[in-house]
């Protein structure tokens, strides 16, 4: 068993380990592989301000572990183990991995390790910890119960994070009607412009940085990084799949919900032109839609503002799905999972993300 630690112009080498991993995993729909080939080709925004090592463990010359080490300027305290794939729980080939992250971590300054971190919480956080006999949805992990393993048994401690879902037919927001119109007169509701496309993202970019800057491993993002993540999706998005929620005609909150394009993937595959053509031409089914991002500015929570985007998620969605899924949340978001567990059936799916310090 070896490690080797990928020069610059083996990159892709990773990029190839990473992709052979999901063809033996149908359930997992490829849909984070172009932003990791972006960041190893040093050609995504995100690559100015951070810095790698992608590294590879091999038995009899075949890969059979690997990760990213990464550091992000705004984040020094930690490394990440960011997109970490393996095709087995084997503990010697994980010490080996855990060993260069200690290596690495002291030479770069950090004091503790991230897991399941994929540089940036929008581009990825927590293990699949439940439901490993389910697809995966859009932009969630897809993984074997195995990868949680490896990380508990190397010391790290364990952060819950948990999804919701409903069906729709039984969808009604915890509050009176009285209540919401009282709150409704105080917020509106407006959709993403194409029209106004960059400008809506930098509303986007800058409402983030205010509502999730408390928020665990969040560190500010800026309009060309949230841009570059939002341009490929633009042929798939609809307006209203950004929701702008506004006090006195200012920016306060957002809702970013799309369908589960997972649904129209076939397994093991990547986004494609199939998809839109499935989607935007073709007009098949999808089941489910997903809330993935929800925020309003700090001085606007526990306002009841959050109220204002469901009922207008509400009324764009009525009767077009079956179902609703949220995206992770942290469990100890009290605020969040308590909201999670009135407006849904309950939990749903189960994610973990992991820390640990660098030095034992």
């Amino acid at each position: 068993m070896e490690l080797k630690i990928l020069d610059r112009k083996d990159y892709l080498e990773y990029y190839k380990f990473y992709k052979s991993i999901y063809k033996n995993r149908p359930r997992k729909k490829d849909d984070m592989s172009s932003m990791l080939l972006s960041i190893l080709k040093n050609k995504s925004t995100i690559n100015k301000r951070i810095q790698l090592k992608p590294i590879l463990v091999y038995s009899e010359d075949v890969p059979i572990m690997g990760t990213v080490l990464a550091q992000v300027d705004d984040m020094k305290t930690y490394i990440q183990m960011s997109f970490f794939e393996a095709v087995s729980e084997d503990d010697a080939a994980f010490s080996l991995l855990l060993e260069e992250t200690k290596a690495t971590g002291k030479e770069w300054g950090a004091v503790n390790v991230a897991g399941s971190l994929n540089i940036h919480v929008n581009y990825g956080l927590g293990f699949l910890n439940s439901h490993y006999d389910q697809e995966s949805s859009f932009g969630m992990n897809y993984n074997p119960e195995y990868y949680n393993h490896l990380f508990l048994k190397a010391g790290f401690e364990s952060i819950d994070l948990v999804t919701y879902k409903q069906e729709m037919k039984h969808f009604e927001l915890p509050v009176s009607k009285r209540l919401l119109k009282r709150i409704g007169s105080k917020y509106t509701v407006r959709t993403m412009s194409y029209k106004h496309f960059k400008k809506d993202i930098r509303i986007y970019t800058e409402l983030n940085n205010d509502a999730f800057k408390n928020h665990l491993f969040y560190f500010k993002r800026n309009f060309e990084e949230d841009y570059e993540l939002f341009k490929p999706f633009k042929v798939l998005l609809k307006e209203e799949n950004l929701l702008i929620l506004e006090k006195d005609d200012k920016p306060v909150g957002f809702m970013l919900w799309y369908p589960d394009y997972n649904e129209l993937i076939p397994p093991g595959k990547s986004l494609s032109l199939k998809t839109v053509i499935d989607h935007k031409i073709l007009r098949k089914k999808i089941s489910t839609f997903k809330i993935v991002e929800l925020g309003v500015i700090l001085s606007e929570q526990k306002t009841g503002a959050v109220l204002s985007l469901f009922d207008a998620l509400n009324q764009i969605t009525m009767g077009k799905y079956d179902y609703c899924e949220s995206s992770w949340i942290l469990t100890d978001n009290s605020d969040s999972s308590n909201f999670g567990i009135k407006w849904s059936e309950g939990v749903y799916k189960t994610y973990a993300a992991y820390t640990r310090p660098l030095y034992d």
